[in-house]
């Protein structure tokens, strides 16, 4: 969500986890926070437990969390742009939202209002599934609040409406109050370790560290001159961006880092297709991923356990890593092999130990300026922290948005690019489980794990017995790009006309089904909704 970056904190929390005790009011949406942030949902849990905190969750599928939830809704795979207008419809018409903050922080409320008030609780109901009286009660709850929290995941981002799907979360905490104030915020839980310091260090096409822009003239001089190299005006490519130019001929070579996009890309025959045609693949990692299989070369990195470093969480923490053990073998730390291969390609770096690159961070990202190898102790700290006696920040947005005014925006609905229909009837939405991690490569070597949670399709009660298909019976489940055969689960916790399956399997890998159809501006992939059917094996 680069885009959203100067009001919203670059796809990080605004807020921190110790506030979450603080919220009278927390909203989940488009997370199965239980299953891929446990240790949040046990805050969160407290906060209900032992304190004032009422919780909302709205999500396809009856996560874990509702059963904390004051309010459980379940919206259609893809509604959320129409269930917050129309929470948002009924905090406008019966005057529960912020006037004082949104006269005097931000901008853009009158098309906003002119938007919502397309969403009366009765049409937002068809669009959605939910009831009426569900959305009013949401409104009520949350437009009520003193304080109240939205947190979400990638069941909000990994849509072709995942720009509009964030701006509108962000909407609905404008209208409310909730930015710039302990125990509330628009909260995106990062879905990997350390995905919130890549992105804060550069690792996206269109930013050097700090969010620092390519195309910014001033900011792009600042990075030449410290480097003493010349570098791009234009922005980069994304990930699907750079497959779609592996098929195409137009680039002919990768180098891969701790990825693995033969699990966690979308349509994945077409990924292996686009791998293959590659002049030089090259994958740094630990294992060797089913990505590695296909490369020419593989360089061995070295795990959390044996590497010096510094790691960002999902609240902006930065704590330091320290080494414990020696690395395997051949295996080195990622900052030497780079430094290696930047030095046989004619570059003169010449990094001694982590605390050299720590200091050249402080130097040229103005949000880590105080976040020295020396000061990160065993509590860490949150950025923006510019100078060395600066404390860090626990929540962003205080007092004004760095912009100047919040902007809210007129967001109308957009169906998903792929719905339903006669051929394939079912939609299909994607997640994780707790017990494993991601594309499987550190979890699935752990039989005990595996024991416990392998591949499994969720379906519901009512499509189940329309197909005649038994409970851990294998199916088979298609769609446009591939099919896989993969056990049923047959749950209430899904509703009719919906299938969920964990996309951590290779041998029933979920992402063989998904839609490569991306956000036209994040460029993020549609992973949480496609059309699909389910049949019986005979």
């Amino acid at each position: 969500m680069a885009g959203l970056a100067a009001t919203f904190g670059s796809g990080a929390m605004t807020n921190d986890i110790a506030g979450i005790n603080e919220a009278d009011v927390i909203m989940l949406i488009g997370t199965d926070t239980s299953a891929a942030h446990p240790v949040i949902a046990c805050r969160i849990k407290q906060a209900i437990k032992y304190g004032k905190t009422k919780l909302i969750v709205c999500d396809p599928k009856e996560i874990d969390m509702a059963k904390y939830a004051t309010i459980y809704a379940r919206h259609r795979c893809g509604t959320d742009v129409a269930l917050l207008n129309g929470i948002m419809h009924i905090i406008i018409k019966e005057n529960w939202y912020d006037k004082d903050f949104v006269d005097e922080r931000c901008e853009g409320f009158e098309a906003l209002k002119s938007e919502v008030e397309k969403y009366p609780p009765e049409k937002t109901s068809k669009i959605t599934g939910v009831p009426a009286e569900q959305i009013y009660a949401i409104a009520e709850l949350f437009g009520k609040a003193d304080t109240a929290a939205l947190f979400y995941a990638m069941g909000i981002t990994q849509h072709t409406t995942g720009v509009d799907n964030v701006q509108s979360t962000a909407n609905l905490q404008m209208l409310c109050g909730n930015l710039g104030k302990a125990g509330g915020g628009v909260n995106p839980l990062r879905g990997q370790s350390n995905v919130q310091g890549a992105c804060d260090m550069g690792a996206l096409p269109n930013v050097f560290s700090g969010y620092q822009k390519v195309d910014d003239d001033t900011a792009r001089e600042k990075f030449e001159k410290f480097w003493g190299v010349t570098l791009p005006k234009k922005p980069g490519i994304t990930v699907t961006e750079m497959l779609k130019g592996a098929e195409e001929g137009t680039v002919k070579a990768l180098y891969i880092m701790g990825e693995n996009p033969m699990i966690s890309d979308p349509d994945l025959h077409h990924v292996e297709s686009s791998l293959k045609k590659l002049d030089f693949l090259v994958v740094q990692d630990i294992f060797l991923t089913e990505t590695a299989q296909l490369a020419h070369v593989v360089l061995p990195a070295t795990s959390f356990a044996e590497k010096d470093g510094l790691i960002t969480n999902t609240e902006r923490r930065v704590q330091k890593m320290r080494q414990a053990m020696k690395p395997p073998g051949q295996a080195k730390q990622d900052w030497e092999i780079i430094q290696s291969i930047a030095n046989s390609m004619g570059a003169k770096w010449n990094y001694t130990s982590f605390a050299d690159i720590t200091g050249e961070i402080c130097k040229v990202t103005p949000s880590y300026g105080g976040i020295t190898w020396e000061r990160v102790d065993d509590r860490g700290l949150q950025w923006p922290c510019p100078t060395v006696e600066h404390p860090g920040t626990a929540f962003l947005h205080k007092g004004k948005f760095v912009r100047g005014k919040g902007l809210m925006k007129a967001i109308p609905f957009k169906e998903p690019a792929e719905l339903p229909d006669e051929a394939y009837p079912l939609t299909l939405t994607t997640g994780r489980v707790l017990q494993q991690f991601h594309t499987g490569t550190m979890t699935r070597k752990t039989e005990g794990l595996n024991n416990l949670a392998g591949p499994s399709v969720m379906i519901s009660v009512e499509d189940a017995e329309a197909l005649g298909i038994t409970n851990s019976e294998l199916i088979k489940v298609e769609s446009r790009r591939g099919e896989i055969k993969i056990p049923a689960f047959i749950t209430k916790r899904i509703g009719k006309g919906t299938v969920f399956i964990p996309f951590h399997y290779k041998e029933a890998a979920a992402n063989i089904l998904t839609n490569p159809a991306v956000d036209p501006v994040a460029k993020i992939p549609e992973y949480k909704v496609c059309a699909v059917k389910v049949s019986k094996i005979s």
